[in-house]
């Protein structure tokens, strides 16, 4: 195999809690993330030139190895001594620094696309503890679908699929700094925490109301006080018919769940009209059924 190419999905939070911080900095987590149908391209192809070359579609990325996609191609290489030159072409859709784990999906299917075009044998989990020691997100991205996270994140429990909807995503156009907001998170008590137990139970009834009712997010409010916009984006997706509406990660994406298509579309025409978002999605969840191998063969 010569050449692959494959899709990285982005991810949204359907509920994030934090439980405490370790003494190396880590914070201990406990969310609920959701793979959704909106994702970047990536083309890896076999050079005759040695190394790495990281290209994109995002003049503002770095393509060296301050890159996930950089790190993540030179840990295997490195550790499978592989000598033949890769050339990886990165077309950017997902939002960058945005809570939708962009550039850890970006490593994810590297890892993935690695593994399959050098026959190196690796399964999903040993894939997923490569992947932790460059991104704490990066294992769910290779896992992928509905899944709850522990630890700082690495402990992963597959789910039943979330129940299907219509999946509003606006994400403004500011950029928000994760270390930022955990400072910040650190300096003041968690006192509402999310309801992680009942959202699960909710999911596990395929009750897409009693779901959308416990969206919770204990980075939220840092980072809407810091851009009040994030509120105003919430409100929006709610007077237009959302059944729930709440930021993922540490933000500043907003995303609104649907029942109804028509609501969906008409609360994307009025963010789109106020220009409150500078990338706006209307897509859906998605279900592990698709496999990686699938979508390797329609990128």
């Amino acid at each position: 195999m010569d050449k692959i190419s494959l899709k990285a999905l982005g991810k949204i939070n359907l509920a994030l809690d934090v439980t405490g911080r370790r003494e190396n900095g880590y914070h201990d987590v406990r969310m609920i993330m959701q793979s959704v149908q909106v994702y970047d391209r990536l083309t890896v192809t076999k050079t005759h030139e040695s190394g790495i070359r990281v290209t994109t579609n995002r003049p503002y990325l770095p393509t060296d190895e301050n890159n996930l996609v950089y790190k993540a191609a030179k840990l295997l290489t490195d550790e499978f001594g592989i000598t033949e030159g890769l050339h990886i072409d990165l077309k950017k859709f997902l939002p960058v620094a945005a809570g939708m784990a962009g550039g850890s999906s970006d490593a994810a299917a590297i890892l993935y696309g690695l593994n399959r075009m050098f026959r190196l044998g690796l399964g999903m989990e040993e894939l997923m503890k490569r992947g932790v020691t460059i991104g704490a997100d990066i294992p769910f991205c290779i896992m992928r679908g509905t899944v709850l996270a522990e630890g700082i994140g690495e402990i992963l429990t597959p789910l039943k699929s979330a129940p299907q909807c219509h999946v509003l995503i606006a994400k403004p156009g500011v950029n928000v700094s994760t270390g930022y907001v955990y400072e910040q998170l650190d300096k003041q008590p968690v006192t509402d925490h999310p309801d992680i137990d009942g959202m699960l139970h909710a999911i596990k009834q395929e009750d897409l109301a009693g779901m959308a009712g416990k969206l919770g997010n204990v980075l939220e409010n840092i980072t809407k006080t810091e851009y009040p916009l994030i509120g105003q984006i919430e409100s929006i997706m709610l007077e237009n018919g959302a059944l729930g509406a709440a930021m993922s990660g540490s933000g500043p994406t907003v995303f609104g769940l649907y029942e109804e298509e028509k609501a969906a579309l008409a609360a994307y025409d009025k963010l789109k009209g106020m220009h409150l978002a500078k990338q706006i999605y209307l897509t859906g969840f998605y279900r592990p059924g698709n496999a990686w191998k699938q979508e390797e063969q329609n990128a």
